[in-house]
């Protein structure tokens, strides 16, 4: 047969690039209850969709090229329900799937492919960071970095990542960059290896406080879900992906509407209580003016005063921001100022419309407040939401006070703003302001002190916003599903077909 020999070596080769970093390792991955690259990249995509690149990769030391098949990145295209995409799998069993000059490269390839050609591009991260001795010296070191654009983000396609397993080093920085990061529970995610930096500065490290998944949920807000499995976690990759569109000049895709979806808006008056000091958990709202079942909260556990979620209202794709009076009663603190202002940048990346639902006494202050920079992040927030420029609504449930009624979109900061007829509107809660202003007391002058409550609420109602105009609409809160639905249609961007401008397209992942 023609070409009998070189149809034998391909064989071979790719036999060998198979093996991954052979049988014992492979087991060892198993024995775990762990997917290895290859599979996690079979369960990512749709069957019989997935061409590989680069795998015929392997070191550039000559030391090191029978041993490093793939040079440990397992890189190409698939299908995701259909729709192309571009990964990066990192193969734990060659190298510890360490970077190197020519893995390197092979990411590069992925983000200027997904890049150009609009795809999303899917990082499924574990790497031990650096190779070493690859990246040793001068001449290691300064390989390095030979792509001034290895980690700028413009967001003009989506960057998923999920961290199963130690993920230091580059495995790290690009989770960083990503719009959306989901972990394993016993992954690790940090800048290098708890025993790397328990050398560093001398002193014993807790793998799960430098780099767990609960530190990572909970304190730092850098990982937006954290499940048990790696199926669960492709799996979340993958619900993710289908809220945004394949790139940042697309809309975002439009889904069937569930039956029944609304009716639980007519329960609103149920979920949240007339009386103002009463609290309620904000999500349950959400939830009801959703599509049934579309809502997928992000950075859940972290700064729980606010409330971060996707979601779609008649089929379409919506970003929803909302105070959460169950907590510190929807008071908005540094963190989730922060938290707030990555999901717009999100949101206003991908064409993604934003309902922000209001009941805030305002911005939480104080000294730990200011420790950590809290005027800066208000700031940061205040301007991103003003540079957005993918459709914006706001309603006002109950309260709306000071600063955080113009951050939570008050007045000109969104396209429409809508009050429930219960809303509330003012400089700050009056039971501060009879404090502030006239220095009473409700324990010492209590019949005085509400007096002058009443007297400050006056005028802070949702039809005083609306004499003004700087309501659009006064609404049963039962009509807030509607409502949206009516507004998403007129507010379409038509001269730009749903596209914004992406004013946020390269604003930086932490600040």
């Amino acid at each position: 047969m023609a070409f009998e020999k070189h149809i034998a070596e391909h064989a071979q080769r790719l036999a060998k690039v198979k093996a991954m970093g052979g049988p014992a390792k492979l087991k060892r991955l198993s024995d775990q209850g762990l997917l290895n690259a290859r599979q996690r990249v079979d369960y990512l995509f749709d069957p019989g969709s997935f061409l590989e690149v680069g795998e015929f990769a392997v070191s550039d030391r000559a030391d090191a090229k029978d041993d490093t098949p793939a040079d440990g990145k397992v890189t190409g295209y698939g299908r995701i329900d259909g729709r192309e995409a571009a990964v990066v799998s990192h193969d734990i069993t060659v190298k510890s799937a360490s970077s190197s000059p020519i893995n390197v490269r092979k990411m590069a390839h992925m983000r200027r492919v997904s890049q150009s050609q609009g795809i999303p591009l899917v990082l499924l991260n574990e790497s031990s960071g650096a190779r070493i001795p690859d990246t040793m010296g001068a001449i290691g070191t300064g390989t390095l970095g030979q792509d001034p654009s290895q980690f700028v983000r413009f967001r003009e396609n989506p960057y998923v990542s999920a961290v199963l397993g130690p993920a230091f080093g580059t495995a790290c920085w690009f989770s960083m960059l990503s719009d959306f990061v989901v972990m394993r529970k016993g992954a690790q995610l940090a800048i290098s290896s708890p025993r790397v930096t328990s050398i560093a500065i001398n002193q014993h490290i807790d793998p799960e406080e430098l780099a767990g998944a609960r530190m990572h949920q909970e304190v730092t807000g850098k990982v937006d879900f954290v499940v048990d499995s790696d199926q669960a976690a492709i799996d979340m990759v993958k619900r993710f992906l289908s809220y945004l569109p394949s790139h940042h000049n697309e809309l975002p895709p439009v889904a069937a509407v569930p039956a029944g979806s609304d009716d639980a808006a007519r329960g609103l008056l149920d979920i949240v209580p007339e009386d103002r000091a009463k609290v309620y958990d904000v999500r349950k709202v959400i939830a009801a003016i959703a599509d049934t079942g579309s809502v997928l909260p992000l950075k859940e556990k972290f700064a729980r005063t606010a409330v971060t979620a996707l979601g779609r209202i008649e089929g379409q794709t919506v970003g929803f921001v909302a105070s959460n009076p169950l907590i510190k009663a929807g008071s908005l603190d540094a963190d989730s100022c922060d938290k707030i202002t990555t999901f717009l940048v999100l949101c206003d990346s991908f064409n993604i419309p934003i309902v922000l639902l209001v009941d805030t006494p305002g911005f939480l202050i104080g000294v730990e407040g200011e420790r950590k920079k809290a005027p800066g992040r208000v700031m940061n927030f205040m301007a991103a939401l003003q540079m957005c420029t993918v459709p914006k609504f706001s309603i006002v449930m109950r309260k709306s006070y000071g600063q955080a009624y113009l951050n939570m979109g008050g007045t000109r900061n969104t396209d429409e703003m809508l009050a429930w007829y219960c809303a509330d509107v003012g400089f700050m809660d009056p039971n501060v302001g009879v404090n502030v202003v006239y220095g009473v007391t409700r324990e010492k002058e209590p019949e005085r002190f509400q007096q002058l409550v009443d007297e400050i609420r006056r005028g802070s109602g949702p039809y005083d916003l609306a004499s003004i105009f700087a309501a659009q609409k006064v609404i049963d809160p039962r009509e807030s599903r509607s409502v949206l639905a009516r507004l998403l249609q007129v507010h379409r961007k038509r001269p730009s077909r749903g596209i914004g401008k992406h004013h946020l397209g390269n604003w930086p992942t932490t600040f």
